[in-house]
């Protein structure tokens, strides 16, 4: 399984429409919705999306006829073997019609020329852990998360630092270790959700 690394924009033109895809690297349903919200364009005809986040997947023809739009957006994504992935494909209406086979290729080249200028990059499943530590333990902790590369923020609180970071499986299974031995077995990673 595979996602797409950055945003990226295509154009087609199709009967005097001007079609524009936007591919969006996404991790849940709250992103796509503000995705979808930044890219609202009020001088669009229409604005045709799908998205697919692991198993769950959403498409939406704003008006086109059914399954002329979103449904051709869609299978570009799941064609390619994409998951973590919104393909907004706004459209402006040129004044002639393009029947539903029309649209079902516009829709579904647009999203696909999208595609193609992507880079893909491999998807790795990551969790959302959590942990504590004393302000003396903090240089260590950050040290091991620099080496192992991974990202994280730090909460400052009265006793401690609070500290949340997205893991892959192999990583939990080193720093868990180290945060026992470190703690005296005090503290150990508190995994959240997956991605």
């Amino acid at each position: 399984m595979y996602t797409i690394a950055t945003i990226v924009n295509a154009e087609l033109e199709a009967k005097k429409s001007r079609f524009q895809a936007i591919a969006v690297p996404v991790k849940s349903e709250q992103a796509v919705k503000d995705v979808l919200q930044s890219h609202r364009d009020p001088t669009t005809t229409h604005q045709c999306w799908a998205w697919k986040i692991g198993h769950h997947v959403r498409f939406n023809d704003d008006g086109e006829p059914s399954g002329t739009a979103g449904r051709p957006i869609l299978a570009v994504i799941e064609g390619q073997d994409l998951s973590n992935v919104l393909i907004l494909v706004n459209r402006w209406y040129g004044g002639v019609k393009l029947g539903t086979g029309g649209l079902v290729r516009a829709y579904g080249g647009c999203a696909s020329q999208a595609i193609q200028l992507a880079q893909r990059v491999e998807l790795i499943a990551t969790q959302a852990v959590t942990l504590h530590c004393e302000f003396a333990e903090l240089a260590q902790i950050e040290y091991e998360l620099g080496q192992l590369e991974i990202a994280f923020q730090a909460e400052y609180l009265a006793d401690g630092v609070f500290i949340t970071a997205e893991m892959t499986e192999d990583q939990i299974g080193l720093i868990n270790p180290f945060l026992q031995n470190l703690t005296r077995g005090r503290e150990q990673l508190s995994i959240q959700d997956k991605f």
